[in-house]
């Protein structure tokens, strides 16, 4: 038929079309929801520890970051290698020699010796490092009366 509309056909049925525009829609949706999820991993650097928790804290940015975990046990480690107390200063002297601004983050286990974890944030204030941080898990809100 001339002159017709391309939605139907010449018998009188309706033309199958694909819809486009929800087609993107659903897409774009997809890519946000991968996108969201992504950026809210967060890899440790370190060996698995409990960490302990705070009511405060930020997300941390691992670049240009050393990770030292204080295991339970009261071990070191350099980012997934453990490392004894002689090699741990040598790491942290090779880091800031490497890397005077980087950064050091200590992740201890909630039960790891005290001492431990504070024996590794003095070595690398005394080498030299001026960003040392301690790593927490943030609990949920707390409720004040």
């Amino acid at each position: 038929m001339a002159g017709s509309s391309g939605g139907t056909t010449t018998d009188g049925r309706k033309k199958a079309r694909i819809e486009i525009i929800p087609l993107i829609d659903v897409i774009f949706f997809l890519l946000a929801t991968f996108v969201l999820f992504t950026l809210s991993l967060n890899t440790p650097q370190g060996v698995p520890v409990i960490l302990p928790q705070a009511e405060s804290g930020v997300a941390r940015d691992i670049q240009g970051t050393a990770t030292i975990s204080v295991t339970e046990g009261g071990t070191l480690a350099w980012d997934k290698d453990f490392v004894s107390l002689d090699e741990f200063l040598k790491r942290l002297q090779a880091y800031y020699i490497s890397n005077p601004e980087g950064r050091i983050l200590i992740n201890g286990d909630e039960n790891a010796p005290f001492n431990q974890a504070i024996y590794a944030f003095d070595q690398a204030r005394i080498v030299g490092f001026k960003k040392v941080f301690i790593e927490t898990q943030v609990r949920g809100p707390a409720r004040h009366q």
